[in-house]
């Protein structure tokens, strides 16, 4: 991040101007004829992410112009940093101070690449200076969390079994002063997490609940589980090959709640964090969790498994009853958890689930404010008979193919009383398309309006 975003004006420098097309006539009036003409020449027209290199009288370059769409922060310079030669610039621009930061933020997130795997790599060579009364060290934190959540979930499985993941959640409270524990394997069984145990017990990494706690201890409580499904085969309920080809990526939930619990303690929030990871693989074995299968949860409800492949929401029942047990002042949960919820959605923006209303309009109006797109769906409560089960309290899924990304959330509600300020994200977690500052790949989704909406309220 350091070299990507600069804290002092370096020497030299070349000018970045951002121009919308709106515009355009008028600071193009305002150039030298040879600009002008240069301008034409290169059929510079503004439009976003379209960039023209200026050159100066001696061939060098002396300026660069960019067109960009004032309602499209922070991505109006998200396209540049792997585009322009390498180099320093600085912005110049009468942008006021949060335009410029949320532009910066995007140039950070654009000079993004997963190279661990690559021989030989390139990164930009790139790097922004956006002003002196700029909050730069604010806009590092925030896209480090974004980034550590990419880079959780771009990493193959065979590189983050649950084993791995425990220990980037240990490396992280370490750094941070938090505290870390976990249980494993048996353990699960000994301190009443039966569903987490289920679901990972046929791999031969073992499963476990990852804890880490940080902040004062009377501090507002602030707790984020997320899903950390390190591979999902389907289980039994064995999913195809063209649906397992992407699921390293099921544990971007607990990518998310570990990028989001990353800015919190970077940035000192006044809170008191508790992270929640259930991590497992859905592995296939003699002792693989079975469809017609009955297990009680921590909970005490007991589950009919009416398909392995529904495995999310059983680990995440057991790690919602544990969160809710302390009554924390605000409960997320992040998960990779239904395709039907990209089917209403797409797949750029993230489906939230809350039965609190004011919890629910205050994360929908931050996710406008920085443009994070969220779409709150609803908690229908006549679905839930979809759920029931002739032998036990609840099924994990229904038969029928209708609203399943409502049925799972109707799901996690069982776990969660419906006095608790408790929002659920079913969200793709990757980008099946590139775009400026967002490419193909792992990607965290409905993070930074968490971020803004924890900022408001805790401060």
């Amino acid at each position: 991040m350091t070299d990507t975003l600069l804290d002092t004006l370096p020497n030299p420098a070349t000018p970045l101007i951002p121009v919308a097309a709106a515009d355009l006539d008028t600071w193009r009036s305002g150039q030298t004829a040879a600009r002008q003409s240069w301008l034409k020449a290169a059929n510079f027209q503004a439009k976003p992410g379209q960039f023209c290199l200026l050159p100066g009288a001696a061939g060098q370059l002396e300026a660069v112009v960019v067109g960009v769409d004032p309602d499209d922060s922070p991505w109006q310079l998200a396209a540049l940093p792997p585009a322009l030669p390498d180099g320093a610039y600085y912005l110049d621009s009468a942008w006021d101070q949060t335009t410029r930061e949320a532009a910066a933020l995007g140039w950070a997130l654009g000079a993004y690449q997963f190279t661990r795997y690559k021989t030989q790599a390139s990164p930009p060579a790139t790097a922004l200076f956006i002003g002196d009364d700029a909050d730069i060290t604010a806009v590092r934190a925030l896209a480090a969390a974004i980034l550590l959540t990419r880079n959780l979930i771009n990493t193959p499985a065979q590189d983050l079994l649950p084993e791995q993941l425990a220990e980037i959640t240990r490396t992280l409270a370490i750094r941070h002063g938090a505290t870390f524990k976990q249980y494993e394997g048996e353990d699960l069984l000994l301190n009443n997490y039966p569903l987490i145990h289920a679901v990972g017990r046929a791999s031969a990494s073992p499963p476990r609940l990852l804890e880490l706690l940080w902040g004062e201890l009377d501090a507002p409580q602030v707790t984020l589980v997320g899903k950390g499904v390190c591979f999902d085969s389907g289980g039994l309920d064995l999913k195809p090959a063209s649906g397992m080809r992407l699921m390293k990526k099921d544990m971007g939930g607990a990518a998310q709640a570990l990028g989001l619990a990353q800015w919190i303690m970077s940035t000192q929030r006044p809170v008191r964090l508790r992270v929640l990871i259930p991590a497992v693989e859905n592995a296939v074995s003699g002792n693989a969790l079975r469809p017609g299968d009955v297990l009680r949860s921590r909970q005490g409800l007991t589950v009919e498994i009416d398909n392995t492949d529904a495995e999310g929401r059983l680990i995440l029942a057991d790690a919602l009853a544990d969160a809710v047990e302390q009554h924390p002042d605000v409960v997320f949960d992040f998960a990779t958890l239904t395709g039907a919820a990209r089917v209403a959605v797409g797949t750029e923006i993230a489906a939230c689930f809350s039965h609190d209303d004011a919890l629910a309009a205050g994360l929908v109006k931050a996710a406008q404010q920085v443009n994070d797109p969220i779409w709150r769906l609803p908690l229908h409560a006549p679905y839930r008979d979809l759920l029931d089960s002739k032998v036990a309290d609840i099924a994990n899924a229904s038969s029928g193919g209708y609203a399943g990304a409502i049925t799972a959330a109707l799901f996690l509600q069982e776990f969660v009383p419906k006095d608790s300020a408790w929002a659920h994200f079913d969200m793709m977690g990757w980008n099946v398309r590139a775009r400026p500052g967002r490419p193909e790949g792992g990607e965290a989704m409905g993070l930074r309006a968490v971020a803004a909406y924890l900022q408001q309220r805790f401060g």
